[in-house]
């Protein structure tokens, strides 16, 4: 049976919150490395995910303006998580990639992550966090789908699950 206008609405507005609370914590998290910035991890995600990639197609990615993006991989690239180089389909333009560095520092990043989540999750126990985590794969999953129909272009998707269930 399908769910009811208002209960959709409960749904949106329910992950609107976590939205804007996962925001609000972003802004308070740990440095894990003097040249990493918290608003630089995605940008950190996206290049682990698509391999060498073109700063534009981070913004786009990203949904971010082109010259933040580029600031952000400057900045990343000066403390030696991320190479940059010519592209290799068009010499005027640059792509970046992560360094040996760039992964660890991006491991430390998921580790320091998945410990405060663990945090949060302390009263769960394992079957609630799969049930939850299948039921955020499903609504991904139909936003995906309502997209890809539409013809918009999606964002790369610079991490993979753990564990498939």
């Amino acid at each position: 049976m399908a769910v009811s206008e208002q209960e959709a609405n409960d749904v949106f507005l329910s992950l609107l919150r976590v939205q804007k609370l996962l925001l609000a914590a972003r802004h308070t998290a740990p440095r894990v490395h003097e040249g990493v910035d918290v608003t630089a991890y995605p940008v950190l995600f996206v290049i682990a995910g698509a391999g060498p990639v073109r700063v534009s197609d981070i913004a786009t990615s990203l949904h971010s303006d082109v010259s933040t993006v580029s600031r952000q991989v400057s900045a990343l690239a000066s403390h030696g998580l991320v190479a940059k180089e010519a592209d290799p389909s068009d010499g005027r333009a640059q792509v970046a990639s992560l360094t040996d560095e760039g992964r660890s520092v991006l491991t430390l990043i998921q580790s320091t992550r998945a410990r405060w989540f663990q945090g949060l999750l302390a009263d769960w126990d394992g079957t609630a966090a799969a049930t939850f985590t299948g039921q955020l794969r499903s609504l991904g999953d139909a936003l995906d789908a309502h997209l890809r129909a539409r013809g918009e272009a999606l964002p790369i998707l610079p991490f993979q699950p753990t564990q498939e269930k």
